[in-house]
């Protein structure tokens, strides 16, 4: 069973075509890395993965269920491109209500929240109202949020974007210890020294599928040095 299966998906909006006839599998315990310059459809890819919008043509499915399926979602912890936080509450106040949202009870509730907060070095400020947070520290907590669980499929969409380097570091070094754990995670980029960091990449441009594979597989296959001459070498300039 994949964990994650895109088949052949479609998307328009207004006539315009933002997906073309997409179609791959993504394993369980594997990172995987969807790469692409901005508006190049990647949150829709990752929304149409989720459910989130309709489909033109093709089907999605997760833990080999047809989505939309909210029996599934329970699994997935997502971290969108957007933060959706509640500004008048603190930090740890956010925390506990979407903990609570989870179905988290108190003393596993209290213990994923040290877990997170510590992940996203975010303890400190949990006290702080979220309306005070910078952007980064608004990604950080995003991404707590969707670690909170403990979910069998992490999807996150750009969760370093606005994020330190030292801290992006621990994020990635946090990522790979829970795909070591068997954990599936999805990781959307247009940051090529990210693309490094995953086991597999699927590589889009102006809507359409380009190349899928390890780096080193697409390296090799268009014999150029670096991920962004894949882009080149494939017609993918980037916009």
């Amino acid at each position: 069973m994949h964990a994650i299966e895109v088949q052949h998906v479609s998307k328009k909006f207004k006539q315009q075509s933002v997906l073309e006839d997409i179609h791959f599998t993504i394993e369980t315990g594997e990172i995987v890395g969807i790469i692409g310059p901005s508006g190049t459809g990647k949150t829709t890819l990752i929304k149409l993965m989720l459910g989130m919008e309709s489909l033109d043509t093709g089907r999605t499915k997760i833990c080999d269920q047809l989505m939309p399926d909210f029996s599934v979602l329970g699994k997935v912890g997502y971290m969108a491109q957007s933060d959706a936080l509640y500004g008048e509450l603190t930090g740890k106040e956010n925390l506990a209500f979407f903990g609570k949202l989870y179905g988290l009870k108190k003393e596993a509730l209290q213990q994923r929240v040290d877990y997170v907060a510590q992940v996203t070095n975010l303890a400190k400020d949990l006290s702080k109202r979220v309306s005070s947070y910078s952007g980064g520290m608004k990604r950080r907590l995003s991404l707590a949020i969707a670690l909170l669980p403990n979910p069998d499929i992490l999807i996150l969409d750009e969760p370093t974007v606005g994020v330190d380097p030292i801290l992006r570091q621990g994020i990635w070094h946090e990522l790979n210890d829970l795909r070591d754990q068997g954990k599936t995670i999805v990781v959307t980029t247009h940051a090529m020294d990210e693309a490094l960091r995953c086991d597999k990449l699927v590589l889009l441009n102006h809507g359409r599928l380009i190349a899928l594979g390890t780096a080193e597989e697409m390296t090799g296959k268009f014999n150029v040095p670096t991920i962004e001459e894949v882009f080149l070498a494939a017609g993918g300039e980037e916009e």
